[in-house]
């Protein structure tokens, strides 16, 4: 099987995945108590039975549910992701105005977890009984048994009120005008502790990770016949075994993506961060069904290709993985 016929396979098993979710979802939300209807009803104050069933027949909600899944879906391919009525625009667009403050923290976020954390267990594994050693455990220890909401208040009460250095909430100041170097400086000031809330977590995994892959490694027949070669301490670590050490945290990074995109939720609640995790926690309290939707698919989207993308980094990296399907 050739590379083109390895992504074409992957990207049907994709689309099939996709399709699962959407089903999935879908039933889910249908099985939930309430409605549309009994939401929008309660955000008039009441109605009768006659509107309700109105406002059901102008959401498709009198049809079986057979013909409402497979409307839905059909809808959902045509990238029709329906209609909010709690913010009166459709869903599809509301996505698209919250995803770049997503994706700009999560990637963010998530580059300096990996890049910082590889280079903490780099160099704690050269010295494995060494304080570097040790603060890489400690961190991990640390950074994994925290929660996310909880470092991220302990940081906004230090950092923003206490000692008020950084942004209390949002993405940017409204107020200031400039050049574009001013505004990515206030982006850049409003990112800092959001970036280190959603980081913290993965930065204790991915050291910790690299610190046992990198001694494990270190420890291999080759790596010693590197070094009988007379070849340095530097070159040994950085060009030979620093490579093979980072297949399993790339991929625990991609297998991670889902949880970055789920703590983004807790954080973008937490800093006030204009995002997709904010627009999700106010369409669930307004309980406006068709956005809901639309996040956890597009959510499971960006998993998928997220996945798909790790993939393609471990066979750049490892040629071991280029000839496996």
């Amino acid at each position: 099987m050739n590379s083109l016929q390895k992504i074409l396979m992957r990207l049907f098993y994709a689309v099939i995945l996709l399709i699962a979710v959407l089903v999935l979802n879908f039933s889910m939300m249908h099985l939930a108590p309430g409605d549309v209807a009994d939401t929008i009803s309660q955000s008039m104050g009441g109605a009768d039975e006659e509107l309700l069933t109105q406002i059901r027949a102008d959401y498709g909600l009198d049809r079986p549910f057979i013909v409402q899944l497979g409307t839905y879906i059909g809808n959902v391919l045509r990238f029709d992701l329906g209609y909010s009525f709690f913010y009166n625009k459709p869903v599809t667009a509301l996505i698209l105005e919250r995803l770049p403050a997503t994706l700009l923290l999560v990637f963010v976020a998530q580059i300096l977890a990996l890049f910082i954390g590889v280079i903490l267990g780099v160099i704690s594994a050269r010295k494995p009984n060494g304080i570097a050693s040790h603060f890489v455990t400690m961190l991990a220890l640390f950074g994994y048994s925290a929660p996310v909401f909880w470092t991220g208040i302990l940081l906004l009460i230090a950092f923003s009120l206490k000692v008020p250095i950084f942004p209390v909430a949002g993405m940017r100041d409204i107020t200031i005008d400039g050049s574009f170097w001013v505004h990515f400086v206030d982006v850049a000031r409003h990112m800092v502790l959001p970036v280190i809330t959603l980081g913290s977590i993965f930065l204790a995994l991915y050291s910790r990770l690299s610190r046992a892959t990198m001694m494990e490694v270190l420890g291999s027949d080759y790596v010693r016949t590197a070094k009988a070669k007379g070849l340095s301490e530097r070159e040994v670590v950085y060009k030979h075994a620093l490579k093979n050490s980072l297949s399993p945290v790339i991929t625990l990074a991609g297998l991670q993506f889902s949880a970055v995109i789920s703590g983004a939720v807790l954080v973008e609640a937490v800093f006030s961060w204009p995002g997709l995790g904010t627009l999700a926690f106010q369409s669930i309290i307004a309980r406006d069904t068709p956005t809901i939707l639309g996040i956890l698919f597009f959510s499971a989207l960006v998993v998928i290709v997220g996945n798909i993308l790790t993939d393609l980094a471990l066979r750049l990296v490892d040629p071991r993985m280029r000839g496996k399907g």
